[in-house]
């Protein structure tokens, strides 16, 4: 039997909706959903008391000017600026400027920014921005000084939690998202193979895909931010403990060799294809992957909140399923979830009454909230999240993805997880997968590497 570190009974999965519509809504549902996997245990903690409201009112009839920053996809884009206009038309005399792009390069671009006080006035940023960029409180606006023009009761408790740094609530969180397996049933098929329930499956897979369907065909494709999560969610699956807890890497150097040991068997035993034969697809993500549009990768490990964008990308006749978590990795549920992004007012800002109405009207009143849709994932609002439930925009595999994380995952994330110096192409996470892959690093060398690359940034 599984041991359990913080509720003994997990979440219904797949039939369940309801529960994953509840991850971060208000309501006792929610704050154990949230709580379970409460990135927030190893944020900085405050004791102040959080600012009162200031009484600031919406100017609804001089002219003003806000800027809107924002990275995403396509359909993010449209969905935005379509929501953008109708708050437009609500505020005649504000005009919001929109800037926004993919996420190449838009982290490096808004740390200038964030750095120089030169940022927008409103900003989809990531979690860990806040301790990244503003762990003094310094880049972000308090919403609790504007909570009375944006509704933070719509958001539970935990989750308002995890944005709280420096006694500020510097951000408000849009979801909460979490790493599951999806895959290509129709290629499994091919394979004369169910779907993987377990670790098992998975590396049995490996060979019979080679045998079966040939070389270019894997179970799996990892890139390297994907292996290092992977790695991650097996260790705390098999010595149950954090990642990182107290600004303290919790694994030694020879606990770290075994996962990556772990990652190099998946190589090994042809579950997935090298990192070098990856970058050879040409490709700039694994959903522009042709092998992962025409079933040769037939499966991916992923965030729950990109359940539609894989799907979309495969080719007709091709059938997308969300898989489960693996409970034979070790006894302990592994693995994380964690405030996917949050929208932010800068701190030097001339208008937080009206960037406040902004946030509101996208994530918390009907007509933004339903252009906005699940574009960002299953949103936290409560409110945001009864409109798109009433007006039929829940992806039901993005809500089965999301159920299934939240129900099971266990442990914290640390915010500097994500630190750039860590995950960027450049960073220390690529440099270890892509050397093991590539034969440059025994594992050794890697763990050693590895563990430097994060103390280093722990310790800053």
């Amino acid at each position: 039997m599984k041991k359990s570190i913080k509720r003994a009974v997990s979440l219904a999965l797949a039939s369940t909706m309801a529960l994953s519509l509840a991850a971060c809504g208000g309501g006792q549902a929610t704050e154990s959903a949230a709580q379970t996997s409460d990135p927030g245990n190893n944020a900085p903690e405050t004791t102040a008391e959080p600012a009162a409201a200031e009484g600031l009112e919406v100017n609804t009839t001089d002219p003003i000017t806000l800027t809107f920053s924002w990275w995403g996809g396509d359909a993010r884009h449209e969905a935005t600026q379509n929501a953008v206009k109708k708050f437009m038309e609500k505020y005649p005399n504000i005009k919001v400027e929109n800037q926004f792009a993919a996420w190449s390069g838009w982290e490096d671009k808004m740390s200038a920014s964030f750095a120089t006080g030169t940022a927008p006035d409103v900003n989809q940023i990531n979690w860990n921005w806040i301790t990244s960029f503003s762990s003094d409180g310094s880049a972000f606006y308090d919403l609790n000084k504007v909570s009375d023009i944006l509704d933070l009761t719509q958001f539970s408790e935990s989750a308002l939690a995890d944005c709280n740094v420096a006694g500020k609530q510097q951000g408000v969180p849009v979801a909460l998202t979490g790493r599951i397996f999806y895959w290509n049933k129709t290629t499994f098929e091919k394979a004369g193979l169910d779907t993987p329930k377990s670790l098992a499956d998975l590396m049995a897979a490996g060979p019979v895909f080679k045998e079966k369907l040939g070389d270019e065909y894997y179970p799996i494709a990892l890139a390297e931010y994907d292996r290092m999560i992977l790695m991650v969610f097996y260790l705390e699956s098999k010595y149950g403990k954090p990642w990182v807890e107290n600004n303290q890497l919790q694994y030694s150097q020879e606990e770290i060799q075994d996962g990556l040991e772990f990652i190099q068997s998946l190589e090994d035993n042809h579950v997935t294809n090298t990192i070098k034969g990856i970058a050879g697809d040409g490709a700039d993500s694994l959903d522009k992957n042709p092998k992962w549009m025409d079933g040769r990768y037939a499966g991916i490990f992923e965030w729950d909140s990109a359940a539609s964008k894989f799907e979309g990308a495969l080719i007709d006749g091709e059938e997308f399923v969300v898989g489960q978590e693996f409970e034979d990795m070790g006894d302990w549920n592994g693995g994380y979830a964690k405030v996917s992004m949050c929208f932010a007012i800068s701190e030097n800002t001339e208008h937080p009454a009206e960037c406040a109405a902004l946030i509101n009207f996208l994530l918390n009143e009907q007509e933004g909230a339903e252009l906005m849709g699940i574009e960002r994932g299953i949103p936290c609002s409560q409110a945001g999240l009864k409109v798109c439930e009433d007006k039929g925009l829940l992806s039901d595999k993005v809500a089965e993805a999301n159920a299934k994380v939240l129900g099971y995952v266990e442990f914290p994330l640390d915010p500097k997880f994500e630190s750039a110096a860590l995950k960027n192409s450049d960073g220390t996470y690529y440099d270890v997968m892509a050397g093991v892959s590539y034969g440059d690093y025994d594992v050794e060398e890697a763990a050693e590497i590895l563990v430097e690359g994060i103390e280093d940034v722990l310790n800053k």
